[in-house]
C-alpha cells in the first residue's frame, strides 16, 4: 500500500447526488478514514450542455449533509482541459498515440461493416501506421492511442477480483477529439494521475471503461492506482434503481426526515456488512470498513428497512442533539416550517421535554413533525375525527371529573397528575383508559400521543387545565 492512501469522489453535475453516489461518496471516505488518508473531491464537468452550477450546489450541499467531508477544494475537471491536451500531445511526441484523419463517413462505413459480420464496432487503425503529412489539408485530426493490439489487458481489482479483456477488443480510442477536447476516458487518468489518487473506488458501470484507462496508465509509464467496482444499487424487486425504488437525490432523504447517520448506516450495509451488525456508529463504520470486504452482488434498496433503521438511530440518538437535528431540518420537513415560526424558548424547552415520549413513536423526523403539532397549535385546538369520537357524551362528564381533580394539583409534574387522575379513576369507578383517552384528545386533539401524564407534564398546569376546559364547556 502507498505511504498515503488519497481516495476520490469525482460526480458529474448533471443532476442531484443520487443515492447510488452518495454510497461511493461514502466508500471512498470510509476507506480514507480508516486508512489515515485523504478524500478528494472532483467535479466532472467537462459535458458543457448538461453540466449546472446549481447541480454542483446540490452535490455539495448534499455531501456536506450527510457529514462526507473532503480535503482541499473541489477540482473542475474542465478547468483542467489544458493538461488534458499536453498529456495527449506527448504521448503522440513519444509514438504511443498518433493523429487520425478519418471523416465521419469512413467511420459510420466502419461501424456498417462490423454491425454486417454481427461484431462490435471497432476503429480499424488506418491511421495508425501513417504519416500525418499524408492528412487532407487544413483537416484537424483527432488523438487516438495505439492501444496493445495481442494479449490481454487485466485489471486487477479488490472487489471483483482479476477481470480479464482481450486486447483486440479495446480498439485505438480517442483521447483528444479534433477540436482539441479530451475525452472524458483520457482526462479522468491525467485527472487521477495528477491529484495522486491511490485508490480508485466507484460503481462497477465502469469496470470496461478501467481496461481502457490502465492502458493509458501503462502508455505513459504511470502507476496503475488500485481500483475497486463496486456493485450497483437494485430496488426491493431486483431491477435496475430508478426513480420508483429510491433513486432520488439525497436531498428528498433529508425532506422525508431520515436523519443522516441512519441514511449512511444504511448505506454502508448495502453491499458491505460487518458480520451481524445492523446498528452502527460513524466510529463504528470507520473502525471495520475495509474496501476488500464488499460484496461482488447488486445490493437491494428497501425504504422499510431505512425507515426501521432510523426510528432505531432516533431512539438511540441524545435528546439534546435530535433536538438540534430536527430544529436545523425543520425547512425542509413537511408542516416543520409552521413550527420553525413558532419555536420560542418556552416551546423549545417543552418539546426537549417531550422528546423522549415522541421519538419512542416516530420513525422519521416528519413523524416527529406530526407527534410535537400538540405543542405548536393555539387554543382552542383543532380536534380531529378519531379524537373527536373519544370526547362523546359520556367522555365529556369524565372530563370534568379529570379537570376539578387535576386543579387539586400544586407541585404539577407527571408523577403527581398520575397520581391525581389515579385517584379520581378509582373514586369513580372508571377504568384508567376511559379516563385517559378524552384527556389525550382533549389535550393533543389527537388519539395517539406520548403518555398522557407526560403530556399533561410538557404542557404545563395552566395550558393543560385549559384544554380540558375548552373541551368540556
Amino acid at each position: 500500500m502507498p505511504d498515503k492512501v488519497v481516495t476520490r469522489f469525482a460526480p458529474s453535475p448533471t443532476g442531484y447526488l443520487h443515492i447510488g453516489g452518495a454510497r461511493t461518496a461514502l466508500f471512498n471516505w470510509l476507506y480514507a478514514k480508516h486508512t489515515g488518508g485523504t478524500m478528494l473531491l472532483r467535479i466532472e464537468d467537462t459535458d458543457r450542455e448538461r453540466s449546472t452550477d446549481a447541480a454542483t450546489a446540490a452535490i455539495l450541499d448534499g455531501l456536506s449533509w450527510l457529514g462526507l467531508t473532503w480535503d482541499g477544494a473541489p477540482v473542475s475537471q474542465f478547468e483542467r482541459a489544458p493538461r488534458h491536451r499536453e498529456v495527449a500531445e506527448e504521448l503522440v511526441r513519444v509514438g504511443k498515440a498518433y493523429y487520425c484523419y478519418a471523416t465521419p463517413a469512413e467511420l459510420e462505413a466502419m461501424r456498417e461493416a462490423a454491425r454486417a459480420k454481427g461484431l462490435p464496432p471497432r476503429y480499424d487503425g488506418r491511421w495508425r501506421d501513417r504519416d500525418p503529412s499524408e492528412a487532407p489539408p487544413g483537416a484537424k485530426g483527432a488523438i487516438r492511442i495505439k492501444a496493445p493490439t495481442d494479449g490481454e489487458t487485466v485489471v486487477h481489482d479488490r472487489v471483483q477480483g482479476d477481470v480479464r479483456f482481450p486486447n483486440k477488443d479495446l480498439d485505438d480510442f480517442i483521447i483528444l477529439r479534433s477540436d482539441g477536447n479530451p475525452t472524458y476516458m483520457h482526462a479522468v487518468v491525467v485527472d487521477d494521475h495528477d491529484m495522486g489518487i491511490t485508490h480508485i473506488i466507484r460503481g462497477d458501470d465502469h469496470l470496461t471503461n478501467a481496461a481502457r484507462q490502465t492502458v493509458i496508465y501503462h502508455a505513459m509509464g504511470w502507476e496503475v492506482p488500485s481500483m475497486s467496482h463496486i456493485p450497483l444499487i437494485h430496488g426491493a424487486d431486483g431491477a435496475k434503481l430508478s426513480k420508483r425504488h429510491g433513486a432520488l437525490g439525497v436531498e428528498a432523504y433529508r425532506a422525508m426526515g431520515y436523519l443522516p447517520e441512519a441514511l449512511l448506516n444504511y448505506l454502508a450495509r448495502l453491499g458491505w456488512s460487518h458480520g451481524d451488525d445492523e446498528i452502527m456508529s460513524i466510529a463504528d463504520m470507520i473502525t471495520w470498513f475495509d474496501i476488500g470486504d464488499v460484496n461482488k452482488g447488486a445490493a437491494r434498496f428497501d425504504f422499510a428497512k431505512l425507515e426501521a433503521l432510523n426510528g432505531v438511530h432516533m431512539r438511540r440518538m441524545n435528546d439534546a442533539a435530535l433536538l438540534d437535528i430536527f430544529i436545523a431540518t425543520l425547512p425542509y420537513l413537511e408542516g416543520g416550517p409552521a413550527i420553525a415560526a413558532r419555536l420560542d424558548d418556552r416551546r423549545r424547552a417543552q418539546l426537549l421535554a417531550a422528546l423522549p415520549g415522541l421519538k419512542e413513536r416516530a420513525k422519521t423526523l416528519v413523524e416527529l413533525v406530526e407527534g410535537a403539532a400538540f405543542l405548536f397549535v393555539e387554543r382552542p385546538l383543532p380536534v380531529d375525527e378519531k379524537a373527536a369520537a373519544l370526547l362523546s357524551g359520556e367522555a365529556r362528564a369524565i372530563l370534568r371529573g379529570a379537570h376539578a381533580a387535576l386543579a387539586t394539583v400544586s407541585a404539577w409534574s407527571a408523577a403527581s397528575a398520575e397520581a391525581a387522575i389515579r385517584d379520581y379513576a378509582q373514586a369513580a369507578g372508571h377504568k384508567l383508559g376511559a379516563v385517559a383517552q378524552p384527556l389525550r384528545a382533549a389535550l393533543t386533539g389527537k388519539s395517539t400521543s406520548p403518555g398522557v401524564f407526560d403530556v399533561l407534564a410538557v404542557l404545563g398546569r395552566e395550558e393543560s387545565l385549559a384544554r380540558i376546559a375548552d373541551q368540556i364547556d
